[in-house]
């Protein structure tokens, strides 16, 4: 998968928005305000920062080497996945999803039923979500 698809990925999740908190060259997704991915479009070979359930975390890093502790993150709750053409697409998509989900999970009630209302509300059969 190539840099430009996961980023299309994380934008095609409910809610979401790119920002550049930390200047210009991070690129940062976040829903409801909260992280959920980040990347340097500059890096070589292109990387993408994912949060993950620990445990999990730990598996990931032992099977894959391009899964790697979060570079400049927290190492138990993120991993840094290498897009060096060594993993599956369909392996960094789910994990870009499970990012975004541990997100929306951990959001107050009140707001995951808002971003829940706000969905069905703007998606229809006629204008399905993105992706």
């Amino acid at each position: 998968m190539h840099l430009d698809d996961a980023i299309a990925h994380c934008l095609g999740q409910a809610h979401v928005t790119e920002e550049t908190p930390f200047g210009p060259e991070v690129l940062v997704y976040k829903v409801a305000g909260k992280l959920f991915a980040l990347t340097d479009p500059g890096d070589f070979p292109p990387a993408i920062n994912l949060k993950c359930d620990p445990a999990r975390a730990l598996d990931l890093r032992d099977q894959h080497p391009a899964i790697r502790p979060g570079y400049h993150m927290n190492k138990t709750h993120w991993n840094t996945v290498v897009l060096d053409g060594s993993l599956p697409a369909a392996l960094i998509r789910e994990l870009i999803d499970h990012s975004y989900d541990l997100v929306v999970r951990s959001l107050p009630k009140k707001l995951r039923a808002d971003l829940h209302a706000a969905s069905h509300r703007r998606y229809s059969p006629n204008n399905p979500p993105p992706g």
